[in-house]
């Protein structure tokens, strides 16, 4: 009998033998050497390496395909412009083993499931199409021209274009994130959720509304100019070590760093650079000046501690707040500084969880510096009040005149490598009028201008059979979206489920009646089509578009470019009703480009600016002041504090990434930063919390969580006691997303409460 949906999406329960050891106090150094050398010897052929190595973030080469932090405008390091992960994203998507019919002939999907998500995504690289029919227990090949028939006709079969849904990943190109969002467009849905709906989305929203535009105001320069660093909810020496760098930096013109957060993660506490063999040998740099352990969700009630104290000093002193800035360029300072004055600080600071110490020191370095750079993650995004964490950091920003300068601003750190480039070129379920008009001016079909299904309206729709189809280009969907169980059964109970992939993961064993998987060049190939080799584009997290180039020959003769896909699927759906050429796209992607160019504002003359080594910048008008918002001016925000109390048996969760991980993809089973070995399923716990349950280290425990009276499980974990505030635990996901409820979701942005997860734990019988 075939496992359940439910039970495909789990990951495996078994242990790995765990082994823990205090955390290091310094980072990077040569254990990134070290680690980085492993993964490329293990998964990789030394000659594509060395390949890679030598063009990875360079200008001309090709751009890493995982982070999205930016490469320096001027030059960049001849010793390698790349970081430990990102050798382990080169390692995981360039590695030297495929898999094709014989693979999945021999594993059915069933025994699939039963691998780990490390072991599913070591399998190799997908080498050709497969299909799973209806009622079958193993994939088997499928062509091309099969596979593009399939998808057409069963979007053709829909009752209406909005029974189907189609997400993208982060890792997706400019020109292909186009060519799909348009395709869907003149199929006649806006169902286009995307990964921003389930980290960033709250940072748009939020900045959207106080600034006129969804994507942070700093450019790497101004990190090296600022006076203060605020990291805040975010761990850059596992997620985006390349920022250490530009900390670096900073500290070393005599900036100052605070980092906010509930562990103490090792890469703020010291860094050593491994491409400065002095610093390998003499020891690194100490980032962070101020570390502020705060409980999970506290940081609206920590900042406006901080407000009100540079309120009361403004009163007293007068010169705090610029004066001139607030008149000039925001609107509603007077409506903020009155509900401010509602709060009390002493019940602000003890709903943070921070000591009045380490306030203090905080304090200092706000109170007087102006050149003050704000940088955040999903610590702050993924929270019901999650719009409020951003806009009180705002609020933060425009009282002391830190936006539209050097040294200042916001620097929301983007994820998935495109994934902002996703979004400018109109992956959005919720695209501007100003946007669809332009596509109608263009191509001749008015696009829907009803606003599609986000992420968690995707998976609800699914869930209730209202889609029935499921397109997904990159990206793992199930191990990334919350409440694990009930997503599983959303996309069983689709018709077809689609997915186009570098690599197997597990959302290709969780399938509808009918599935496709669709393997496609990575990053890191070169890509041939009929005009010659082609060039791609992307976006960084500071809005600058630059190209990346293959460099190794594709590993299959047997794989297509994701702009081919989309091109192949859209010629095979919309056939003679359509408006748009699609196959030539797939011949030249400069006429992609062109197309671009016409269609979405700031990409003017595209194809030559493009041919700049070091790419081009997008318009941004926080960066110079010019807001464009509905008051033309930066607006001051009203922020609540969150309303939530845990009883005496409850902690609050957040899920977290290991240093061996990169969203979903699992690159091995060590979390070094953390001192945690060969070991996942864990959750770090206060020792006095650890104390009060009668839980000892490495015990077994039972995770549950209930929210609006629906009960979710997750079993099997090992304690491992850490500092990190009473009442509040971490784990890893995907593992622990079974338990982060469906229905919280932040205000607005909705974009799932994964950080702040009510849960109770019990040791296991």
């Amino acid at each position: 009998m075939s496992s359940s949906a439910k039970d495909k999406a789990k990951t495996p329960e078994g242990f790995t033998n765990l082994k823990t050891e205090a955390p290091p106090k310094n980072t990077v150094g040569f254990g990134a050497l070290k680690a980085a050398a492993i993964q490329v010897n293990k998964y990789m052929k030394a000659s594509d390496a060395l390949k890679l190595s030598l063009k990875i973030n360079q200008k001309g080469g090709f751009d890493c395909p995982g982070c999205a932090w930016p490469d320096p405008d001027d030059e960049r390091s001849a010793i390698g412009e790349y970081c430990e992960n990102g050798m382990k994203a080169i390692a995981e998507e360039a590695q030297n083993k495929t898999i094709n019919r014989d693979f999945f002939a021999k594993y059915s999907v069933d025994e699939l499931a039963n691998f780990t998500d490390f072991e599913i995504g070591k399998s190799g690289r997908l080498a050709e199409p497969m299909f799973l029919p209806e009622g079958a227990t193993h994939y088997q090949s499928i062509s091309w021209e099969a596979a593009f028939e399939k998808v057409g006709s069963h979007l053709n079969a829909l009752n209406n274009p909005d029974e189907a849904a189609f997400y993208t990943s982060g890792r997706t190109t400019n020109e292909a994130a186009f060519l799909y969002q348009l395709f869907v467009r003149e199929f006649g849905t806006s169902n286009l959720p995307d990964c921003s709906n389930m980290c960033h989305e709250a940072s748009g929203s939020a900045l959207t509304e106080t600034l006129g535009i969804g994507k942070g105001s700093v450019k790497l320069d101004d990190l090296y100019k600022a006076e203060v660093v605020m990291v805040i909810g975010q761990n850059p020496a596992t997620n985006h070590p390349r920022m250490l760098s530009a900390l670096e930096k900073c500290k070393n013109n005599g900036g100052k760093i605070i980092a906010i957060n509930p562990l103490p993660e090792a890469g703020l506490i010291k860094f050593t650079d491994p491409q400065n063999p002095i610093k390998l040998l003499t020891g690194g740099t100490k980032l962070a000046d101020v570390f502020v352990p705060i409980t999970i969700n506290g940081d609206v009630a920590f900042i406006k501690a901080i407000l009100l104290k540079l309120l009361e000093k403004e009163e007293e002193l007068g010169n705090v707040f610029d004066k001139h800035f607030i008149e000039e360029y925001t609107s509603d300072y007077n409506a903020f500084v009155a509900d401010l004055k509602t709060y009390n600080f002493d019940e602000c600071l003890k709903a943070s969880g921070v000591s009045v110490d380490i306030f203090n020191q905080t304090f200092d370095l706000i109170l007087n510096n102006e050149k003050i750079i704000v940088c955040w993650a999903m610590g702050l995004t993924q929270h019901e009040n999650a719009v409020d964490n951003i806009r009180e950091l705002v609020n933060l920003l425009l009282l002391k005149g830190s936006i539209g300068k050097e040294g200042a601003g916001t620097c929301p750190v983007r994820g998935h490598s495109n994934v902002q480039g996703d979004r400018t070129v109109g992956i959005w379920e919720a695209a501007p009028q100003a946007f669809l008009d332009k596509i109608e001016t263009k191509y001749g079909f008015k696009p829907s201008a009803k606003h599609g299904f986000s992420v968690i309206e995707t998976i609800k729709a699914m869930y209730e059979k209202k889609v029935k189809v499921f397109f997904g280009l990159g990206g793992n969907f199930i191990s990334a979206v919350p409440d694990t169980g009930y997503s599983a059964q959303g996309l069983a109970n689709c018709n077809l489920t689609v997915h186009v992939s570098t690599k197997l993961n597990r959302s290709h064993l969780v399938t509808g009646k009918e599935a496709l998987i669709l393997p496609c060049l990575g990053r890191t190939e070169k890509d041939y089509q009929k005009s010659g080799e082609q060039v791609q584009s992307v976006e960084n997290s500071m809005g600058v578009v630059s190209s990346t180039k293959g460099i190794l020959e594709p590993c299959s003769d047997d794989l297509l470019s994701e702009v081919a896909v989309v091109c192949g699927v859209a010629h095979a759906t919309l056939k003679h009703k359509t408006k748009v050429k699609w196959l030539s796209y797939k011949d030249d992607y400069k006429l992609v480009r062109d197309d671009i160019a016409e269609v979405v504002s700031g990409f003017e003359d595209y194809n030559t600016r493009l041919k700049n080594p070091s790419g081009f910048y997008l318009p941004n008008g926080a960066r110079v002041r010019k807001f464009n918002t509905k008051t033309g001016k930066a607006n001051f925000s009203v922020n609540k504090l969150p309303e939530w109390k845990l009883k005496d048996d409850e902690l609050i969760m957040m899920t977290i990434r290991s240093h061996d991980q990169f969203n979903t993809t699992i690159y091995g089973l060590d979390d070094r930063y953390r001192g945690v070995f060969n070991e996942r399923r864990i959750i770090f716990m206060n020792r006095e919390d650890m104390e009060v349950r009668g839980l000892k280290e490495h015990q077994v425990v039972n995770l549950k969580s209930e929210f609006k009276g629906v009960k979710r499980h997750a079993n099997n974990f090992k304690v491992v006691g850490y500092d990190i505030p009473k009442n509040c635990c971490a784990t890893y996901f995907p593992e622990t997303n079974v338990l982060v409820p469906l229905d919280s979701f932040a205000h607005t942005a909705k974009t799932p409460a994964s950080k702040s997860v009510v849960i109770t734990v019990e040791a296991s019988v």
